[in-house]
């Protein structure tokens, strides 16, 4: 188990440059098979194996992988990063903020007009907050 966490933290381990170009693919019998994205990638690898190999194995506490076999393959692009979107809107607000938005919306008698409103004024809130942060 604990040699497949590499898959999760490869980047972590090998860097940003090698991340474009390489991927683990699977372990057997304490080998590492990797794909690589281009011919020249793989002939640069194979002097970086001991370096690999010693990175690997610091992640992992032990020695856990005794070789590395390299392979042409497809590499998957990273995931992108979080989203602005994402990250103001888990910004959060403080029990003022709350209450002055709860104080607006008392006199709304429509429940679902209420919810909106609600709903909308909180991500002002939230928005607003972010952006003083990053002034």
């Amino acid at each position: 188990m604990k040699t497949h966490s590499i898959f999760g933290a490869w980047k972590e381990i090998v860097g940003d440059s090698l991340t474009l170009h390489t991927q683990p693919r699977s372990i057997r019998n304490r080998i590492l098979f990797m794909d690589v994205s281009h011919p020249t990638w793989m002939q640069q690898l194979q002097f970086l194996k001991p370096t690999l190999l010693e990175k690997i194995n610091t992640f992992l506490g032990e020695p856990h992988i005794q070789d590395i076999r390299f392979k042409l393959g497809k590499i998957s692009k990273p995931p992108p990063p979080p989203s602005k979107t994402q990250v103001w809107r888990e910004e959060e607000l403080d029990e003022s903020t709350l209450k002055r938005i709860e104080n607006l919306l008392q006199k709304i008698e429509d429940e679902e007009v209420s919810e909106v409103l609600r709903d909308i004024l909180i991500k002002g809130a939230k928005l607003e907050r972010y952006r003083e942060k990053l002034r």
